[in-house]
């Protein structure tokens, strides 16, 4: 199946300014995210969707594929579905947000494999939670799946809550008891074109997670696990510690 991936990028970030373009590693946070979803051997090609002209240079900059689009979009998804329907030959469409550049290309792989076998218009990645800091942390989206391995639900709080606590669910080597969303999406392409006509749900207001808007709607999303965890740079100290990273390596 023909797939793209697109990695919506805008310059306006509250938390931390100008992301997109920190370069104290000597590549801007952007290329690093390009170079990532590069690697992934199930894509056809990967595009930069972006509203700014400073992230458009940028990026032909490092001689990355880049499409201007509009200012008005509300969401990452909506700049995505912008650039999707451009390109009429390809069939699965992945959301990879460009403040993911630890994200693995294998976990990418895996996402866009669910949809080859899955019929399901929406498939994702989560990952064993081993930290209870990260379990009780907001930030930290968790999902529950159904044995087929679709998501039940997902949830800023500890999902499913512990009555008793045991420090085994925890432990590596233990079957998964808890699990990380990671922040990328495999959509049909009809489907991504059609999810913005899709009325807001109440458990994404509450919770401020997108994706329960296709749960409530009825729809299918498919989780695969993968054994890479990922976390994307919001703040200063996420970005810090990525740069203490890149350098180690």
């Amino acid at each position: 199946m023909k797939t793209l991936i697109v990695i919506p990028a805008r310059l306006g970030s509250t938390r931390l300014a100008r992301k997109m373009l920190l370069r104290e590693t000597g590549k801007t946070l952007i290329e690093h995210t390009y170079l990532a979803a590069k690697n992934c051997r199930l894509a056809d090609r990967v595009i930069i969707a972006t509203d700014d002209q400073e992230i458009y240079q940028a990026a032909r900059g490092f001689n990355a594929e880049v499409e201007m689009t509009s200012a008005d979009h509300l969401s990452g998804t909506d700049r995505v579905a912008e650039v999707a329907s451009r390109h009429h030959d390809m069939e699965l469409i992945v959301n990879l947000q460009g403040d993911e550049p630890e994200m693995a290309s294998s976990a990418v792989d895996l996402a866009i494999e669910q949809m080859q076998h899955h019929d399901v218009p929406v498939s994702t990645v989560a990952c064993p939670i081993h930290d209870r800091s990260l379990l009780d942390d907001a930030s930290c989206v968790k999902v529950v799946l159904s044995h087929s391995g679709r998501a039940l639900y997902f949830s800023r709080s500890a999902i499913p809550h512990p009555r008793n606590w045991d420090d085994r669910w925890l432990a590596v080597g233990e079957p998964p008891r808890f699990l990380q969303h990671l922040g990328i999406y495999v959509y049909r392409r009809d489907f991504l074109l059609a999810f913005s006509q899709l009325p807001e749900s109440p458990a994404e207001k509450t919770e401020s997670l997108e994706q329960l808007r296709v749960l409530q709607a009825g729809h299918a999303i498919q989780v695969a696990i993968s054994a890479h965890s990922s976390k994307g740079i919001d703040t200063p100290e996420d970005y810090q510690a990525f740069v203490k990273r890149i350098q180690m390596c």
